[in-house]
């Protein structure tokens, strides 16, 4: 797993499947939380235990995270949202603000087995 911290681009272009976005609950001393975003190579990631990321970014001392032409899945068992069958994704960075957006095919059901 590679672990990229505060990146300096401040578009990045992600060639992944399904990304994973948590927060941190660690305290710091900045204003605002850590933003985590995990990228796999297959979808629901939340659904496989043992399985890591193979790429997380994370920005320390973010605000909040806009989620642009992307549907999304928010999980109230934990606080995460999955976002699955991606084409490919963008992370852009504008000061404290982070802004998520991609292409994705649209699947409403999938086989439960």
């Amino acid at each position: 797993m590679k672990i990229i911290k505060d990146p300096t681009e401040t578009k990045i272009k992600l060639n992944t499947k399904s990304i994973l976005i948590t927060r941190s609950n660690t305290p710091t001393n900045n204003e605002f939380r850590t933003l985590t975003i995990k990228c796999f190579n297959q979808n629901n990631p939340h659904k496989i235990p043992d399985l890591f990321p193979e790429t997380q970014y994370e920005y320390t001392n973010t605000e909040k995270i806009r989620i642009r032409r992307l549907n999304v899945s928010y999980y109230l068992e934990g606080n995460d949202i999955v976002i699955n069958d991606l084409e490919e994704a963008y992370i852009i960075k504008e000061e404290n603000k982070i802004v998520l957006k991609g292409y994705q095919l649209e699947v409403e059901h999938r086989d439960l087995k």
